[in-house]
């Protein structure tokens, strides 16, 4: 019987899934029921699960993370460098891709104007800050790419499978109902998305032999925010002081785990049915 496969995960709050019970790393965010967790329990395989909530690209592999009062290395420095499957989710940080959709929906709100300093602050703890920097396609592709060679250096027998993020604006959510904004700011925050889509799809790119997009945008698009089967939770002020607000929901965990099963399926990695 070969030995189980060794999975290790890095990424920001998509994939460590804040809100989801059960919670195993409260400073991380991290739940035991993100989509990571549930592919190594299907697949009977170890997991060394690194993610952070609020983790830019930079964090992953050369920048410490303060949050909930403790400091965590940059991810990579617990990567074994015997891993046969690495996951890895980011980006979304760098160019404020959920910090947006906080900052329109308070500022929808008259408690943004008179609380504004403290939910500057929750909103930093809460997973998704604004953007880190002012980065294009190309410039965030770049970043992007540097860390999957920084992560197949560390561990270069492994299977780098890039999880895209899941979609949170689709052709079902309605301005103004769905989300507390108008047409022109989901227009702007639908046009981010794609910035990231278009950048995490061009740093795998010529890394084929390693390296494996799994595709989740367009597979999300009939289950964003207001769809009759959301896989991502829309704004409540439970969900924002919990992190789960604008996040995946248990229902989208479970559909990313089996998007991943299906690739690594697809690519070989293991068989279906698998033990």
């Amino acid at each position: 019987m070969s030995p189980p496969l060794r999975i290790t995960s890095l990424g920001s709050s998509f994939a460590a899934g804040p809100s989801i019970p059960p919670c195993v790393n409260e400073p991380a965010g991290r739940s035991g029921a993100n989509f990571a967790c549930l592919l190594s329990q299907r697949l009977g395989a170890t997991l060394t699960d690194l993610t952070v909530a609020g983790a830019t690209l930079p964090n992953l592999t050369t920048d410490a993370q303060e949050r909930g009062g403790c400091v965590f290395p940059p991810q990579i420095e617990g990567l074994p460098a015997d891993a046969d499957v690495v996951l890895v989710l980011g980006g979304g940080n760098d160019i404020g891709y959920i910090g947006g959709l906080f900052e329109d929906t308070l500022a929808a709100s008259w408690l943004d104007a008179l609380f504004g300093s403290v939910l500057a602050y929750v909103r930093g703890e809460g997973g998704a800050p604004l953007a880190t920097t002012t980065l294009d396609v190309a410039g965030l592709a770049a970043r992007y790419a540097g860390v999957l060679d920084e992560i197949h250096a560390k561990a270069p027998r492994a299977h780098v499978l890039v999880v895209e993020y899941l979609t949170m604006l689709g052709p079902d959510t309605r301005p103004g109902q769905d989300v507390s904004f108008g047409a022109d700011r989901v227009a702007h925050h639908k046009s981010v998305c794609a910035t990231l889509l278009d950048a995490t799809s061009r740093a795998v790119e010529g890394r084929d032999q390693w390296c494996h997009l799994v595709s989740v945008g367009k597979p999300s698009e009939a289950h964003a925010i207001g769809s009759p089967d959301p896989w991502v939770s829309g704004f409540t002020w439970k969900l924002f002081y919990s992190g789960g607000a604008y996040h995946p929901c248990a229902e989208g965990m479970r559909a990313v785990a089996k998007i991943i099963y299906d690739r690594m399926v697809e690519l070989g990695i293991v068989e279906d049915g698998e033990l």
